[in-house]
């Protein structure tokens, strides 16, 4: 009879866990630009050279250990002086369970803050990046703290939540910028929608709000009706098109991607890296089964 998992000795658990991390790293690839820095930098050039906005995200969250925080942000304010040196785009991407918020909201302020005066001094912009339900309101008190300071932050919504247009009004009363996206996280029906049709409507209503408030947003999605709904209110209101931009993940729908580009859309590439790949791709395949069906449908997807 064939061993199991458990009956192998622990050299043949750990070559056999090694293996499926391997072919897991295989399929995670095209959608990491790797777990260095350097391996980060290398795609960020590329995209540059092609016409591409950038955003860099250093995988990680959830942290519960001080220290490890602590450590995030100066990877974070490290990575600010690298991308300032490369003649890169300084805008980067903070999940705030990276940099303290599951200790204390003022552990993580103070990291955040750190993290934007860097930001501020290179020139550059940080996007705080929003986690699930359970954080929203804790991470849009830090932005509203942070941005106050006059440090150069802004934030990121989702229209699957129910709660989402009187946020938008809150953080617009403030100035702050947004990414408008639909979100990636299992919530409760109570207060989130669960038809695609319901999110897609309330993206389309807060879309249209976004971009008549005189403020730069991002409009993050690979819905290529929405993008064509966006494409046409902007023109019927006379928005030019550097009065925001779009977003999109890096390795999903390269070719339309390239296709935004060439026809003169603003289009800023989300870039992930880092050792903490793997929990970061289960986790978010695990949280909702339909990015595990969206990822396999766009692995071949041109």
């Amino acid at each position: 009879m064939p061993e199991t998992i458990a009956q192998m000795e622990p050299t043949q658990t750990s070559k056999t866990a090694s293996f499926f991390a391997s072919l897991l790293f295989v399929f995670a690839r095209r959608f990491i630009a790797g777990q260095t820095l350097y391996e980060a930098i290398t795609v960020l050039r590329r995209l540059k050279s092609r016409g591409f906005l950038t955003t860099i995200d250093h995988l990680g969250e959830n942290v519960t250990n001080e220290e490890e925080a602590v450590r995030a942000a100066d990877e974070y304010i490290e990575i600010v002086r690298a991308l300032k040196k490369n003649h890169l785009d300084v805008n980067i991407s903070v999940k705030l369970t990276q940099i303290g918020l599951d200790i204390s909201t003022a552990l993580c302020s103070r990291n955040l803050k750190r993290i934007a005066e860097a930001a501020k001094e290179a020139g550059g912009f940080i996007r705080v990046d929003i986690e699930g339900s359970k954080y929203t309101s804790k991470t849009f008190d830090v932005v509203k703290e942070i941005k106050a300071m006059g440090l150069p932050v802004g934030a990121a919504v989702q229209t699957m939540l129910r709660r989402t247009p009187s946020d938008v009004v809150a953080l617009l009363e403030g100035g702050t910028t947004m990414r408008l996206c639909k979100g990636a996280y299992k919530e409760p029906i109570d207060i989130a929608f669960a038809k695609k049709e319901e999110v897609d409507r309330q993206y389309v209503a807060l879309m249209k709000r976004l971009l008549t408030s005189g403020l730069y947003h991002a409009i993050a999605t690979h819905d290529e009706k929405i993008i064509a709904e966006t494409k046409s209110f902007a023109k019927e209101r006379g928005i030019k098109r550097d009065q925001f931009e779009f977003q999109m993940l890096f390795g999903i729908r390269p070719s339309l991607q390239e296709r935004m580009i060439a026809n003169g859309w603003r289009l800023r590439v989300y870039v992930p890296f880092g050792k903490a790949w793997l929990p970061y791709v289960i986790r978010r395949l695990r949280e909702k089964k339909e990015n595990f069906w969206f990822v396999m449908k766009n692995l071949f997807r041109k």
